[in-house]
């Protein structure tokens, strides 16, 4: 069995020094395809290989939040629609699964010497991909509630049960907690944290049999369902964007987000000032009395695409590397990520994802079956919360539904 790994994250934080920056695009011919997530960071990035749509040059990007429903697809054909994915420690599995990207290993030779090596994601002794960021879930809260309600910032998630209570009895907000529990990835990454943070194990260890129908399981769907019952009714339909405009309703006072969204929910677009001047981060919160944050660390990064022509291949890299080089930082920029980037200074929108850092949150693991898992839990895990089926019955469901995936990928005999 091969696990695959990536730099530490504490590493590459620290190495953010003595980078070079990269000389302008350059590029005057090849075509560069993007796909990605609509975040603020890869928007950035997005808009700064702009400079690199020289005469000659067909240069396009779709962001989009359904970027890993399409991007193994766009990436299957011969010549691929995308030349390059925008990925994370999760989806890159499955891109490697189905070898639509390449090594990155001869490009980097040629084009990558400003790259530092703490960037590279090395996956069994090849660079595969090339990160510019770090992230993770942690807390977002509402200073003014909060104090209203005369309670500090919860640090774990009994404490923001607690809490939620006292904002609905008190009449201030009838669905205080806020959550990216759309039926689905999001469903299935929530489940993930918490697992985690009660301490769970996903396989037998040293196999790819699964191992989640257990006290901790259980523990952790009992943790989510209390936690819907402050949410919006309708939860499972609310990915981060959805999540996100009810932050910025001014509907939610406590919830569990991506650092990457932090600069949108502390920002003066989209919502009162009594909302956004109150937006808080704190770092990611323990559960069932554990100390392991019950979230996971990330890195988002890019790859190229197997199935481009060596020319394609080559503008994308040239292109990827520019619009993610130290230059990118600006004053606009700075806040929107934990950039791995020399010259990135940390601000308070910052604080969540660098606590996770600092606490030895757990990265999402790199397994070539990870991601059958994933996609299990996302489609098996709604009932229970819906009240349909107990917490055993949608855990064996999932385990279920992953065996046979597993199975038919060759995973399990």
């Amino acid at each position: 069995m091969k696990i695959w790994k990536t730099a530490a994250f504490a590493t590459a934080i620290a190495l953010l020094n003595g980078t070079t920056a990269m000389a302008a695009c350059g590029i005057t011919e090849g075509r560069i395809s993007v796909v990605g997530n609509e975040f603020p960071a890869i928007q950035s990035i997005a808009k700064r290989m702009g400079d690199c749509a020289a005469t000659g040059v067909e240069l396009k990007s779709n962001l989009t939040a359904d970027h890993q429903k399409i991007n193994v697809a766009g990436m299957q054909g011969n010549p691929a629609e995308y030349s390059s994915a925008i990925i994370a420690n999760s989806s890159i599995v499955a891109l490697i699964n189905e070898d639509v990207i390449r090594p990155l290993d001869d490009l980097m030779a040629m084009y990558g010497a400003a790259i530092p090596d703490g960037q590279k994601i090395v996956i069994d002794g090849k660079v595969m991909a090339v990160a510019f960021m770090a992230n993770a879930q942690t807390l977002a809260y509402r200073k003014d509630i909060l104090d209203q309600i005369g309670v500090a910032p919860p640090k774990t998630y009994e404490e923001l049960l607690a809490a939620a209570k006292l904002i609905r009895d008190q009449g201030i907000m009838a669905n205080p907690v806020g959550g990216s529990y759309a039926a689905g990835w999001n469903l299935a990454q929530e489940f993930v944290n918490m697992y985690l943070g009660y301490g769970g194990a996903f396989f037998v260890p040293g196999t790819a049999e699964v191992a989640i129908n257990n006290a901790q399981g259980v523990d952790a769907l009992n943790m989510m369902k209390s936690l819907t019952e402050y949410m919006n009714p309708d939860f499972l339909t609310h990915d981060s964007n959805a999540t996100q405009a009810e932050w910025e309703a001014g509907n939610v006072a406590l919830m569990n987000m991506w650092g990457s969204r932090m600069q949108n929910l502390m920002d003066d677009v989209g919502s009162e000032p009594v909302v956004y001047e109150n937006t808080k981060v704190a770092g990611p919160m323990t559960v069932g009395g554990g100390t392991s944050p019950a979230t996971t660390l990330w890195w988002d990064g890019w790859t190229v695409a197997k199935n481009v022509s060596d020319a394609d291949a080559a503008a994308t890299f040239q292109a990827m590397a520019y619009a993610s080089s130290p230059d990118i930082l600006t004053p606009e920029t700075m806040n929107q990520a934990v950039w791995l980037l020399a010259g990135y200074t940390p601000d308070a929108v910052s604080e969540g994802v660098l606590a996770a850092v600092s606490a030895g949150t757990t990265p999402y693991p790199m397994l070539p079956y990870m991601g059958l898992l994933h996609t299990a839990l996302g489609d098996n895990l709604a009932d229970f919360l819906q009240g349909k089926e107990s917490a055993e019955q949608a855990l064996a469901d999932a385990e279920a539904a992953y065996s046979t995936a597993a199975r038919e990928k060759g995973f399990l005999k």
